[in-house]
């Protein structure tokens, strides 16, 4: 990571000792910005989004527009990690500018997202092997993002990052992470399973409970907590 500005190490600092650093961050940012924007905050290992942790959301899009990227596995977000650079879609209704995720991009214009800016901080932490940091944008109205927001959404991204870093490593002090534990870690729990239960990699794993639950309309984390806690069995998939 390069040197950071001067206002990112202040704004960074305001969080570190809050309960929820990331919510207290995604939720500043949300206030500074000028136009009307909910704020997602998501951390993940792979650009595939099948590990990751929703840090925070805030605003009535940011949720569903980031649960969708996790249970879909594509979207702006993903994109953005994948090129590493900010995806900055004015109107969800461009088939230009969707053309990578159609998918996502139907499913969210249905939840009343118009528009959608994913700001990509990637940077090596502890034993994970290349994780990134996404701040991401949604709105209820197509259009660009001023120059100001643009401004004000790096340098939070920015300050995410510098508060990621500041955690100690977890061998260090096994609290540490306390601020980016999953609230779906049964996601995983639930992957792991059936990549037992049907002799499947992980990310094959993966793939069939986001099928599924896109197939019967329902949330990953809902579907992972359902195999993992109540016994569901998915069908076999196809040979």
């Amino acid at each position: 990571m390069t040197a950071p500005r001067a206002e990112v190490v202040e704004l960074a600092a305001l969080h570190l000792d809050c309960p929820d650093p990331s919510g207290s961050l995604v939720r500043a940012c949300r206030v500074a910005l000028t136009l009307d924007c909910s704020v997602g905050l998501t951390l993940a290992v792979d650009a595939a989004l099948a590990q990751r942790v929703s840090l925070a959301a805030d605003g009535p899009l940011a949720a569903r527009g980031e649960a969708l990227q996790i249970n879909l596995g594509e979207g702006p977000c993903v994109e953005a990690l994948h090129r590493v650079e900010p995806v900055l879609v004015t109107d969800l209704d461009d088939a230009a500018m969707t053309n990578g995720w159609p998918v996502y991009a139907k499913e969210a214009r249905a939840h009343g997202i118009r528009a959608a800016f994913a700001f990509p901080v990637a940077g090596p932490r502890h034993d994970i092997p290349q994780p990134g940091l996404v701040l991401s944008l949604y709105r209820d109205q197509p259009g660009p993002l001023p120059d100001q927001d643009l401004d004000t959404t790096r340098t939070h991204a920015k300050a995410a990052e510098l508060l990621f870093l500041s955690v100690p490593a977890p061998a260090q002090d096994d609290a540490a992470d306390a601020w980016l534990l999953p609230t779906d870690a049964v996601v995983h729990q639930a992957t792991g399973m059936l990549s037992q239960r049907h002799n499947l990699t992980p990310s094959q794993a993966l793939a069939l409970l986001r099928a599924h639950a896109h197939t019967h309309n329902s949330d990953l984390s809902d579907l992972a907590h359902a195999v993992v806690h109540n016994g569901l069995h998915l069908p076999e998939p196809p040979p």
